[in-house]
């Protein structure tokens, strides 16, 4: 007789219909590793992230008290009929880390509070608490009057109060001090009123406007090179201060601490393209001279273990941090030096023994932050969790993939149900069951194509199953180069000293264990050059009211387009001015807030979730209102607005990129929130290729793509060479590798055993040579 406890050994999913999925119905075996795959944008993250580990965690939710959840995101029921047998879920998937410029790994991981710990109760001379070693608090100290009530008396007493931090003064915990060019902030021979200011957002026409010309410290009608040196300090750098502007209230503030406090708060791989265009041009960015880069005041760095200091063991490897925290024999603090052992053994363990805790966060690739966030739940004693993990292997060499998919067997064999949205077949073998999500992408996908073995996978005539024992084969011949671009001396990180010539006119493929300066060499010494355009891994952020149209630029040549149709001003044809509906401001849906319930979000009545209002849907460009245009499929908008339709030059320029990248199927208007990170990343592709360039670098652009769809980019990458483009790609996946004109290898390790350049030639002779790990796995693919 089987207990009834022991029945409920499945996942039951019934009907679900988030976002493109239609009407999924499936079972999953719990305590096995099942593997989601399928086309980029076939639903897979709809159906594991957005239904099943989603409700999980907001059945968790619900069991906090209610006060509680007022803290918390409060999250919808996913659109699903039935969902049964779910257990706790722990997410780790590839956002970007938090972009935050005080965040480094040590603190992301809680590595840096245990060394602070550490330093406290062993660091000669004693400091103070584990705050005087912490660059996030600052050394305060006051003193005043203060009154209490005692015994029914009002009692007043003098009182002191400090507090001991290891916050630099200087730079203020963040290691970099920033100078601002003046001359990039304003346009000197003109007056405010004339538009003098050249930062992001401030114009004359709103509230900046009206405070600028009522505050009365400097002329607004008068050229800033006019200005006494009193007027330009006001506009600069005076301190906020409260003024009335037209009988309001208003707080008047400087251009320079306004912007520090808007703009240079944020991380610069979180800002907005336009935003951080600006910051790098009006902004640099140097090492602080007082505390050398380490964000620690004098006293913080005084204090020594054994001659080192908590700035020394933050910037030593992690390898060899691990190494000397062994050393350290102290009962006193026995327990906390095993819990920090075993933290940085998980971070070798798991491939990142070449980073260092003072690294920031912001820094850190989408594989890297994936897998720092492994850590804290690789050796926790949970299990029957569903852990969820989406893509664990970007960002990994062939070499290190085997590492990863036995850190994921080993979460499995401990009882715990392990569900991974994966595309690379070697991660794919491992897997005890099989979900393929297809047959196409966007409105073409949302469909369960197959279910179970890998070997069923393979015999199955799905999209997948016919990509999976693909190999790419060596080319024939190689294109020889039309010139050389020279790396001398190039010493970022832990490069040494690598002198390279990269052949240019041809596609080059830098490759190399995770680590082993890839990035370095390349962002370093290549991507800041002129003529260069660079494609980085950063996540394009988007919210429910930005959509490819609006990313792309491709809105404006189309609101302008429909505004000359009908004689009237663009505004009224963007959904975020203007033309918005009236009732739910452009969003197209309606919250209603419950209180401690979850938020209800409903269509608009009045716009029917078109987003416009209804005047602006009077006005006809060949016979479509501007919410049927967003309602379009990127290729029936390029025939649209092609030569044969509506001709709009500029708008079909845009939409041939988005094809060209294999994104025919979007829609215009889809929000950006509800993409996939492959679509995310091809769409970044798309929008940089429009920039003016002889040589493009695309860092990990097969990321997030399916097998069938990175023939799609290597067809792409081969047009770019032959329009004359030099294209240089960092990648891991040996279908690019075995596609390249040249390969440079870097190794042959990572961090301090990696920085050198290891092999330099053709693909046929990386193989051929099989010196290092990359020739070796590279052979192996091609079967050589």
């Amino acid at each position: 007789m089987t207990h009834p406890a022991d029945r409920h050994d499945l996942i039951r999913v019934h009907r679900a219909r988030v976002n493109n999925l239609k009407d999924v119905s499936v079972e999953l075996p719990k305590r096995r590793l099942t593997v989601f795959t399928g086309v980029s944008g076939s639903g897979k993250s709809s159906l594991v992230f957005g239904t099943i580990a989603a409700e999980s965690q907001r059945l968790i939710n619900e069991t906090y008290s209610a006060f509680l959840q007022n803290f918390m995101p409060s999250t919808a029921r996913p659109d699903v009929d039935v969902l049964d047998g779910l257990t706790t879920a722990i997410l780790v998937d590839q956002e970007r880390m938090g972009a935050d410029p005080r965040s480094t790994v040590g603190t992301a991981t809680d590595a840096n509070a245990m060394l602070r710990i550490l330093f406290s109760r062993l660091g000669q001379p004693h400091i103070g608490s584990p705050q005087a070693f912490s660059f996030n608090v600052a050394s305060i100290s006051g003193a005043g009057a203060v009154s209490f009530e005692t015994g029914g008396r009002t009692v007043k007493e003098r009182r002191e109060f400090s507090v001991t931090g290891g916050m630099c003064p200087r730079c203020e915990g963040r290691g970099a001090v920033s100078d601002f060019d003046l001359t990039a902030l304003y346009d000197e021979t003109k007056s405010l009123e004339d538009g003098a200011l050249t930062i992001p957002g401030y114009s004359m026409e709103g509230w900046y406007g009206r405070i600028f010309r009522g505050c009365g410290f400097f002329p607004a009608d008068k050229p800033i090179k006019d200005f006494t040196k009193r007027q330009l300090d006001d506009l600069l750098y005076k301190e906020p201060t409260k003024i009335k502007v037209e009988g309001v209230n208003v707080t008047y503030e400087g251009l320079v601490p306004k912007i520090q406090k808007s703009m240079l708060s944020k991380d610069r791989e979180a800002m907005q393209p336009h935003i951080r265009a600006f910051v790098d041009r009006a902004i640099t960015f140097q090492t602080c001279p007082e505390c050398d880069g380490t964000r620690l005041n004098e006293g913080a760095r005084s204090s020594k273990i054994r001659g080192i200091s908590i700035a020394d063991a933050c910037a030593m490897q992690i390898t060899d941090l691990a190494a000397w925290v062994r050393e350290l024999d102290e009962p006193s603090v026995g327990p906390l030096l095993a819990v920090l052992g075993d933290t940085l053994d998980s971070f070798v363990q798991i491939g990142l023994g070449y980073l260092s805790l003072d690294r920031p966060a912001g820094t850190l690739s989408g594989g890297e932050a994936q897998r720092t966030k492994m850590i804290r739940h690789l050796g926790s004693s949970l299990t029957d969790v569903t852990y969820v993990f989406d893509e664990p292997t970007v960002g990994l060499h062939p070499h290190d993939i085997d590492r990863m998919n036995q850190l994921l067997l080993q979460l499995r064999d401990k009882g715990n149900t392990v569900l991974v949205v994966e595309h690379k077949p070697e991660a794919i073998a491992i897997a005890d069951h099989v979900v393929d999500l297809g047959p196409g992408a966007g409105s073409g996908g949302g469909q369960i194509m197959f279910e179970g073995t890998v070997d069923g996978l393979r015999a199955s005539d799905t999209v997948t199953g016919r990509h999976l024992d693909d190999r790419a084969r060596l080319k024939e011949s190689v294109r020889r180069p039309t010139g050389r671009l020279e790396v001398r001396g190039a010493d970022a990180h832990n490069l040494k000293d690598v002198d390279v010539d990269i052949p240019l006119g041809v596609l080059v493929v830098v490759t190399g264990v995770a680590g082993s300066g890839k990035s370095s060499l390349i962002h370093g010494s290549v991507a800041s050059q002129d003529d260069v355009v660079a494609i980085d891994q950063g996540a394009i952020r988007g919210s429910r009211r930005s959509n490819p149209a609006t990313y792309t630029g491709l809105l404006e040549p189309i609101r302008k387009a429909f505004a000359k149709a009908n004689g009237v001003k663009p505004a009224l044809f963007s959904a975020n001015s203007e033309g918005a509906c009236p009732n739910c401001n452009g969003v197209g849906v309606v919250f209603t807030d419950l209180g401690i319930m979850a938020t209800v979000e409903s269509p608009c009545e009045v716009c029917e979730g078109r987003r416009f209002d209804a005047a602006v849907l009077e006005y006809k460009l060949g016979e479509r209102d501007i919410s049927e245009v967003l309602a379009m499929p990127v290729a029936e908008a390029h025939a649209f607005f092609g030569k044969d339709g509506v001709n709009v030059a500029a708008a079909a320029k845009i939409l041939a990129r988005l094809e060209d990248v294999g994104l025919g199927y979007l829609t215009l208007g889809q929000p950006l929130s509800t993409l996939s990170g492959g679509e995310r990343q091809r769409i970044k592709l798309a929008t940089h290729m429009g920039e003016k360039g002889g040589t493009y670098v695309l860092d990990e652009p097969t990321s997030g793509l399916h097998l069938a769809d990175v023939e799609q980019l290597l067809g792409l990458l081969d047009r770019l060479v032959e329009s004359g483009t030099s294209v240089i790609v960092i990648e891991h996946h040996q279908a690019v590798m075995a596609h390249a004109d040249w390969i440079i290898d870097l190794g042959p390790g990572a961090g301090h055993d990696g920085g050198r350049v290891v092999f330099e030639g053709t693909p046929a002779d990386l193989v051929a040579d099989r010196s290092t790990l990359t020739g070796q796995h590279l052979a192996a693919y091609v079967g050589a």
